[in-house]
């Protein structure tokens, strides 16, 4: 029976450990970053950063050149550039920082496809609309101005402050909340708190919607300060 040469066998075996990893470092460091990797990276990134936008979000990110030589990534980090937004034509930036560090820039379309509102008919500046004045169209919010209104109910009673001609869109600015309270009107003021309640009448010394600081005149002459609220009623906290 052949002696077998064990420090000859060890040393083989430590060659045959050293090539392996030797090859295995070889492959990872010669290994190419799938692109469809990168993609689904933008695509997860977008949808995360699209979440409560009203309506339905439609996001597609764009193709990247196969020829693109890019070294696998163990992480890849999304991003926005500096004053982008996540919707319309955008690009989110990829990088990579370990092994090798990269960055590419991956453009991308994200549709928000929603209702939003428009003038039935032509209305007149200081119109206070109604029902019958509006309707409502569909289609891709990214592509409409800043400010535009999406539920018929942010536009009830409210007051157009400029002519609004038939199917124009209806945004925030061209809006004037009706007023609680009027200059000189009569209000009621009332106060409460843990075991009290009192009120008293007064005159109104400027307009003010519901929400806002009113100032009121009462019948001693002194001048108190509340908040007003619809039904000609100012909240007064002491």
């Amino acid at each position: 029976m052949p002696l077998i040469d064990f420090r000859l066998l060890a040393c083989a075996m430590s060659l045959l450990t050293l090539f392996s990893s030797t090859a295995a470092a070889s492959a990872a460091l010669n290994a190419k970053q799938d692109p469809r990797l990168i993609q689904e990276t933008v695509l997860g990134f977008l949808h995360t950063q699209s979440a409560g936008l009203p309506g339905e979000v439609e996001i597609k990110p764009g193709i990247i050149d196969a020829r693109v030589n890019l070294p696998s990534c163990a992480v890849l980090e999304p991003s926005l550039p500096p004053g982008s937004r996540p919707w319309g034509n955008t690009t989110v930036v990829v990088r990579c920082t370990s092994p090798h560090p990269w960055t590419i820039y991956v453009r991308a379309t994200v549709k928000v496809i929603a209702d939003y509102v428009v003038s039935a008919r032509p209305l007149t500046s200081g119109h206070i609309l109604h029902a019958t004045d509006l309707t409502l169209q569909r289609g891709d919010l990214t592509q409409l101005p800043a400010g535009i209104i999406t539920d018929l109910n942010q536009a009830m009673g409210k007051t157009l402050t400029g002519n609004l001609p038939f199917g124009s869109l209806l945004r925030q600015d061209m809006l004037r909340a009706k007023a609680a309270v009027m200059h000189n009107q009569s209000v009621k003021l009332v106060s409460s708190g843990r075991g009290f309640s009192v009120s008293a009448e007064g005159k109104a010394l400027n307009n003010a919607i519901d929400g806002q600081l009113v100032q009121v005149r009462v019948a001693s002459g002194s001048v108190v300060s509340g908040i007003a609220r619809a039904g000609a009623i100012v909240e007064v906290n002491y």
